[in-house]
């Protein structure tokens, strides 16, 4: 299949565009400022690209490239009938305890709004092709999250602060902190997958249905590197969308895959 693939340079979009070439598929890529593709010409678009940390608070930036450019994609998607996945978030599940697709959202951040904003569009307006929404829960992967920084994964953060340092910092409370951990191996073959389903569309979770506390994370990658655990405190602007706990419901996703 012909594909378009946004994002390419970040962590999941890198993993994902080896794994399309790997299969066979013919895949032409967008970074934003770069010229897009010509959008009729492809089978699929899987719209990756965007903001991703939580902690931006340039609400103009986000719109423009998080929200605007989602919008436009979309909208020459359907103009072509073109079959459009887009990654969404499970943010906008916010600080509630209700993680199925259809449950009332709770966006606390300006990319959760984003999030919010480009699924709200999609859905008001259908037509043309398959549209498939997922939502990511929390990514982490061997390699890729170099350059996220204070938003890569506890994964990766903590491995990096054990190597570096001898001590890994986690914020005090981190055993009441419950996430819902996938690998990023896990979110490319969902979507491949669901690349096999375009008959089906729908806002679809990504996640695995069970949890990890952060200090289970914590202690876990201590004990391989053996070194110590520090807590921090979380401020806080921090603790106002700190999400506490996020677990998948698998249903609908698996339903199908």
């Amino acid at each position: 299949m012909k594909i378009l693939l946004t994002g390419h340079k970040g962590f999941i979009g890198s993993h994902l565009l080896k794994e399309l070439e790997r299969v066979g598929h013919e895949v032409s890529t967008y970074e934003w400022g770069e010229v897009l593709p010509s959008i009729m010409e492809q089978d699929w678009v899987i719209h990756c690209g965007a903001i991703s940390s939580t902690a931006e608070r340039d609400v103009e930036k986000i719109m423009r490239q998080n929200v605007d450019f989602t919008r436009q994609l979309y909208d020459a998607c359907r103009v072509y009938g073109v079959n459009f996945q887009f990654s969404s978030s499970a943010s906008l599940y916010g600080l509630g305890t209700n993680f199925k697709e259809d449950a009332p959202v709770d966006p606390r951040t300006p990319y959760a709004w984003s999030k919010y904003l480009s699924e709200r569009y999609i859905n008001n307006y259908p037509g043309g092709g398959t549209v498939q929404i997922f939502r990511y829960f929390n990514v982490y992967g061997p390699e890729g999250e170099e350059h996220k920084g204070s938003q890569a994964s506890p994964f990766y953060r903590f491995k990096k602060q054990a190597e570096e340092f001898g001590t890994i910092k986690v914020f005090e409370g981190s055993e009441n902190y419950h996430r819902d951990f996938i690998h990023v191996d896990d979110v490319v073959h969902y979507h491949l997958k669901f690349l096999l389903k375009d008959n089906i569309g729908g806002t679809y979770n990504i996640g695995t249905g069970s949890t990890l506390s952060f200090l289970d994370v914590a202690q876990h990658i201590a004990k391989k590197n053996y070194c110590d655990i520090k807590y921090i405190p979380m401020s806080d602007e921090l603790k106002a969308s700190y999400q506490k706990y996020t677990c998948a419901d698998m249903t609908k996703t698996w339903s199908v895959v």
